[in-house]
């Protein structure tokens, strides 16, 4: 008699492990009627099924981060441009070398603005250093999207405080690599960005906004939007950095024209330092200075 089957195995692994073998082979993947929908690239991958792309890219990191008992983050976005004093410092050596004007020009705004990732870094970590003293319940994790500049940095600061932290990366024309201080298990990549942007906020308790380009300010306001429209909860919204905000955005102009309240001027606040952030954060949710109790905001 032979041993009884184990309840654990699963039943449709087969399908996979005979994708898997075709690719091996360097099998060319063509349609196939006969092959399992769910097995089907070719089939998942057609205009129609989109649907279920989306559906995908919500649940994985959904069952991923549940799995970790991830429930409540703090999201930084900021410029991928960014780097690290030591990286600006080599390229502003570099630049002056080659002797050529507008290298050095860009490599010096590049060495004056790389303060900002190690002030992104320094939030991060204490955040991240905080959250290690909580109950794994009531942790803060810090988020990014996971690719260089204000993200590495961020990740970068939680990392070396030997917390978990996401990246929720996105692919783009030029591919965008994930920063080496994203977590692995917390390292997802998106095709869309309406997706990403949902599990930037579903889990959010906090918002710090670095300088950045275009991608900051679509993340940002759409953050404002939810806000100010009641589909989100109030969470605290930081724009870290008041020369370069109050500079890119006079916001009063849209009290003036009446296209929004006074009221909606309030939802996000400037600040400099990383501590100013953090003790804003500990602020609007009441939390002690050591240990924590969940956000309920």
């Amino acid at each position: 008699m032979g041993n009884p089957q184990d309840l654990r195995v699963n039943r449709l692994a087969h399908a996979w492990a005979e994708l898997q073998a075709q690719a091996a082979d360097g099998v060319e993947l063509h349609p196939d009627a006969h092959r399992l929908a769910f097995a089907d690239p070719e089939f998942l991958l057609r205009r129609e099924s989109r649907g279920i792309r989306m559906q995908l890219e919500l649940l994985k990191p959904e069952l991923e981060m549940q799995a970790l008992g991830i429930e409540h983050t703090v999201v930084v976005f900021g410029s991928a441009r960014f780097r690290s004093a030591e990286a600006a410092a080599e390229a502003l050596e570099q630049a002056q070398a080659s002797g050529d004007a507008q290298a050095i020009a860009a490599a010096q705004t590049l060495q004056r603005n790389a303060r900002y990732y190690e002030q992104a870094r320094r939030f991060a970590r204490l955040v991240a250093e905080y959250s290690l003293h909580c109950q794994a319940q009531d942790r803060l994790y810090i988020v990014t999207g996971g690719g260089p500049g204000i993200m590495e940095a961020a990740n970068r600061g939680a990392h070396e405080a030997g917390a978990l932290n996401l990246g929720l990366n996105i692919t783009l024309p030029h591919e965008q690599l994930s920063n080496p201080y994203v977590s692995p298990e917390l390292n997802f990549k998106f095709h869309y960005f309406a997706l990403r942007k949902m599990h930037f906020l579903m889990r959010a308790k906090a918002l710090v906004a670095f300088p950045g380009g275009f991608g900051t300010l679509d993340e940002l306001f759409e953050v404002l939007t939810l806000v100010q429209c009641h589909k989100a909860k109030p969470l605290p919204i930081f724009l870290f950095g008041s020369d370069y905000w109050q500079r890119l955005l006079r916001l009063e102009v849209l009290v003036e024209e009446g296209v929004i309240s006074p009221a909606d001027l309030e939802l996000f606040q400037t600040v400099d330092t990383p501590e100013a952030a953090w003790e804003g954060i500990r602020r609007f949710y009441n939390l002690p200075e050591i240990g924590c109790a969940a956000p309920t905001a």
